[in-house]
């Protein structure tokens, strides 16, 4: 409703109106920046949580291969995905491919020592099993193992062509595990992005990344408003 407001109270031409929306919109589209240094000694955790199918192992994937080789970093990945049949032979051979370690969870109690095996990373990131935010039992399980790996970043990875108001039922539930990051998959599946603005700019919280296909590692971007308000501004009128 606010781009069609801005395109239809404006008479200036397109050029100016397109300015003014970007300015205007980009101001209430928060974003974080990427993945942080940590402070001390210690590795950064980052977990990655969300529901089924929103494309968790394939953007962490994507991520681990832009830190452990484009960036050179010390990177590790520590798996809790344990349900899905092969999921852990999959990350694994991805984890040999790109020569980064790799630690098995199957349970919250083994998070310390996956965590030590990790000790020497400057990145540990934590795929986690997807998990439905109405199934109140699998995400108390989530939340053990959330408790005992203590992120300090953790972002909800969601697909943009997700419904609004199934977007707004996920950030809510999921929030109260310490989500502090939003992260948006699948924005090639979708040219009305309204949906995405509207959650992120009434939730607050950032968004670190946008994913756009499969390809790894490939097809990830830092999120950029300006960026982001110009392909919304591009869908509306498609």
């Amino acid at each position: 409703e606010l781009i069609l407001t801005l395109r239809n109270g404006c008479e200036a031409p397109d050029k100016d109106i397109n300015k003014r929306f970007i300015d205007v919109l980009s101001e209430r589209f928060p974003v974080s920046g990427t993945i942080g240094e940590s402070p001390d000694e210690h590795p950064r955790i980052v977990a990655f949580v969300g529901p089924t199918g929103a494309g968790k192992t394939t953007t962490l994937a994507k991520l681990a291969a832009h830190y452990g080789l484009s960036r050179r970093v010390m990177t590790s990945i520590i798996t809790a995905d344990t349900y899905r049949i092969a999921a852990i032979d999959q990350i694994r051979t991805f984890a040999d491919i790109v020569g980064i370690g790799l630690q098995v969870i199957f349970s919250p109690e083994e998070a310390r020592g996956a965590l030590e095996a990790c000790e020497n990373d400057d990145v540990v990131l934590v795929d986690t099993a997807g998990r439905s935010q109405r199934n109140k039992e699998h995400m108390r399980d989530l939340e053990s193992f959330l408790e005992m790996l203590r992120p300090d970043e953790t972002h909800l990875v969601l697909s943009a062509a997700t419904k609004e108001s199934d977007l707004v039922d996920t950030i809510k539930r999921y929030r109260e595990l310490g989500v502090n990051r939003l992260l948006f998959t699948k924005l090639d599946e979708t040219v009305r992005l309204g949906n995405v603005f509207n959650v992120v700019s009434r939730s607050g919280i950032p968004v670190s990344y946008f994913t756009f296909g499969q390809s790894v590692p490939d097809d990830i971007e830092l999120a950029q408003p300006g960026r982001f308000v110009q392909r919304l501004w591009e869908g509306s009128s498609a």
